[in-house]
Order: C-alpha cells, then sequence, then structure tokens
C-alpha cells in the first residue's frame, strides 16, 4: 500500500520547502515537506476554506487534520482572541504546524492523533477542516463529522471543504445526519464550503 499524507509516521525521504501565499489579505509562509497534504502550494479546497471561514469574536477553535497548520495558523492571525487548538495523525505535519504556529507569530495547541482523541474531553466553538477523502469516508470522514458536535459548545459550528464532485453530496448528508441541516457557505474553484450548526 502506498504511503498516504494521512499516515501517521511518513517514512519517505523529507523535501522541505516554503510557501509564501496571501490569505484574507495577509502574507503568510509555510514551512512544508514531502509526506504531508499539498506541500506545494495552498490547495484550491484549503484556500477556499481560509476565506470563507466565519470566526467567534471569542472562544475556542479546533484545526482538526491540520496538516502544516494554514487554517489555524489564519484563523490565529485573524483574531488573537481565539483558543486555537490544531491536531494531526501525521507527526511529520504536527512538527511542521508547530513550527509555522511560531514563523507566523501566532501561538496555538498543536496535538498528534487521530480524528478527536487528542482533544476527547475538550470542547470548542468551531471546528475547521479540509477532511482527507482519500482516507476513506467510511474509515475517517463520516466520524470526523459525526464526532463533532460531542465537541462543539451549543452554536457551535463544524465548517469543512469538500470537491462538489467528489463525494460532495455524502458529505453533505453526514452533516445533515449529524446537525440536522447542511449549509453552503461558499463555492469555488469546484469546491463547495458547508457548515452544520449544533442547535
Amino acid at each position: 500500500m502506498s504511503e498516504h499524507y494521512f499516515s501517521e509516521n511518513p517514512t519517505s525521504p523529507e523535501e522541505r520547502g516554503l510557501i509564501r501565499t496571501r490569505l484574507r489579505g495577509i502574507d503568510f509562509t509555510f514551512e512544508t515537506s514531502s509526506g504531508v497534504f499539498s506541500h506545494r502550494r495552498v490547495d484550491n479546497g484549503t484556500r477556499l476554506l481560509v476565506e470563507s471561514m466565519g470566526l467567534p469574536g471569542e472562544g475556542r477553535l479546533l484545526d482538526l487534520g491540520c496538516g502544516y497548520g494554514v487554517i489555524g495558523i489564519v484563523a490565529a492571525k485573524l483574531n488573537p482572541r481565539l483558543d486555537v487548538w490544531m491536531t494531526d495523525v501525521n507527526t511529520r505535519a504536527v512538527a511542521l504546524a508547530e513550527g509555522n504556529t511560531a514563523r507566523n507569530g501566532v501561538r496555538a495547541t498543536i496535538k498528534h492523533g487521530s480524528l478527536y482523541e487528542p482533544v476527547e474531553s475538550e470542547a470548542f466553538d468551531v471546528i475547521l477542516t479540509n477532511p482527507p477523502i482519500s482516507a476513506g469516508m467510511a474509515a475517517i470522514v463520516e466520524p470526523m463529522i459525526a464526532g463533532a458536535p460531542a465537541h462543539l459548545n451549543p452554536g457551535g459550528s463544524l465548517q469543512l471543504v469538500v470537491q462538489s464532485n467528489k463525494g460532495g453530496r455524502t458529505v453533505a448528508g453526514f452533516i445533515e445526519a449529524a446537525f440536522g441541516e447542511a449549509v453552503v457557505v461558499a463555492r469555488g474553484s469546484g469546491y463547495r464550503v458547508l457548515k452544520g450548526v449544533k442547535r
């Protein structure tokens, strides 16, 4: 079986690189590496989620499956009052996210582990994710969505991005099952940002 960015301990040689990009009108620099998701550029799905994500004025935020840290770092930069948490199963991604928070002058709590295991007893006001569709709908994506309400405060939201023609309808169905409704927040570049709110 070939190695994927959702492997816990990538064994491929590390090829490091730097991405310089502008998100929400702010310049960011991210160190990346082979063995993590979209290591050559910020992918269009993540970019759409970052540009359209709704952030609370204060409270706690979880970047679930954070990769090298784009979503959580942008959120922390936009609103320094947020208590930002970031998790990933990939040890290489966790190390990069730790470095990138410092590189971009923000603070976050970064944990290693699968799905909600690293934040088992925590609750948040928003959960953001670009779910790894390739890891499997039943194995990973559905548990990410189904587990979200238990880790959200009342009124909190799950916001995620999905390719419209690659599981978009299935993912919307998972959100409807977990939250009662899936709201389309944004569309662009073949992607949709979907939101579920805990009532």
